[in-house]
């Protein structure tokens, strides 16, 4: 039977949200060539022209929006940027490269990284990104303002994530995964990357960024600040809004495990995910990724298009593994807020960690 945010939640003390069962946590009757045998097979055939008419449907889109900015907003010079976030492993390196070097992200370093957290998820100790603290590890800021502020210092935590988090991560591996030593994506010699070919990589990274960064100076320099904000800055934080939004409630929920040590296992870790309705039209605009990041995780090359088809058709195998958490966004995301700040060991099992609030 599968699990949604409406059935059961542990106690928290608010009558307004619903009870939440919490995901299992012991190792799953099934394998993953069981769930990929429930998929049908042409749903693992990639198409590149069916794949590029995405591309250029977002394209024209951001394209449409531009012109509707610069005619309602008289004062604002023409201009242009692409304001897309670019599905991985759907296109191959240099369209990749390409506009995520339009939305000043180092592609090749993200995609390592990214590689890394899909071989590594929800372990405390190995995941890349949104990895949360133990209680003894909480930093003096999220003890005073986090835990000790109240609603008001949870809702401007979360205000600022949503803000900063991505620029953050990427600069200054803030939230990743613990290092022993400085770690960024822009740098070569970071313990993220290993190997000559992936740190070369790195580089090239930076020179594009380097260089995008370049052009919108001297767009700048050449139009106005005001028009490289309300055409590039703008549009980017919103992007980068959406995009740290939709990763942390898939990776964060009260209900769902994380774990540590050698209890951890790579199928565990891929289920431990939330798919979340967002809507038909931003469902379409994400590519669908808000509600079906279960199945991306478990078959990260399985084309976007396919996966809707390829959910509904593992949701029986997962039956209590496969989370759909109905709550409305605005709420999970003030759920997690509040209740997701550090975790702690379950209790009776070992390695086994849950989400807590309070000190």
């Amino acid at each position: 039977m599968t699990t949604t945010a409406a059935e059961e939640r542990p106690a928290t003390g608010d009558a307004a949200m619903p009870e939440l069962k919490r995901s299992p946590t012991v190792k799953p009757p099934f394998t993953l060539s069981d769930i990929k045998r429930a998929i049908p097979p042409h749903c693992f055939q990639r198409s590149v022209a069916r794949s590029f008419s995405y591309l250029l449907r977002d394209l024209a889109s951001a394209a449409a929006l531009l012109y509707l900015a610069v005619a309602v907003i008289p004062t604002l010079p023409a201009g242009g940027r692409l304001a897309r976030v670019a599905a991985h492993a759907a296109l191959d390196d240099a369209v990749g490269f390409a506009l995520h070097t339009a939305l000043l992200a180092p592609y090749f370093s993200w995609k390592h990284s990214h590689r890394r957290h899909h071989a590594n998820s929800a372990s405390l100790d190995r995941d890349e990104v949104f990895v949360p603290r133990r209680r003894s590890e909480l930093s003096a800021y999220e003890r005073r303002v986090i835990v000790g502020g109240g609603a008001a210092g949870r809702l401007a935590h979360l205000a600022l994530q949503l803000a900063v988090r991505w620029p953050l991560y990427l600069a200054c591996n803030a939230a990743g995964r613990p290092y022993p030593r400085f770690a960024s994506h822009f740098d070569p010699s970071s313990p993220i990357f290993s190997g000559s070919r992936e740190r070369a990589q790195v580089v090239v990274s930076d020179a594009g960024a380097l260089a995008f960064s370049l052009a919108l100076f001297r767009l700048a320099s050449a139009s106005s600040f005001w028009t490289v904000a309300c055409v590039y800055g703008v549009p980017l934080l919103v992007v980068n809004d959406w995009l740290v939004l939709v990763t942390y409630l898939q990776h964060t929920d009260p209900a769902v495990p994380r774990y540590g040590g050698g209890e951890w296992d790579w199928l565990r870790g891929a289920l431990a995910t939330v798919d979340r309705d967002y809507g038909a039209l931003l469902g379409a605009a994400f590519h669908n990724i808000t509600d079906t990041h279960a199945v991306h995780h478990l078959f990260p090359s399985l084309p976007h298009y396919h996966t809707k088809e390829a959910t509904r058709a593992i949701r029986p195998v997962l039956g209590e593994y496969y989370r759909f958490d109905t709550t409305p966004v605005a709420r999970a995301a003030w759920r997690a807020a509040r209740e997701c700040v550090y975790v702690q060991p379950d209790g009776r099992l070992d390695g086994v960690f849950w989400y807590g609030n309070k000190l």
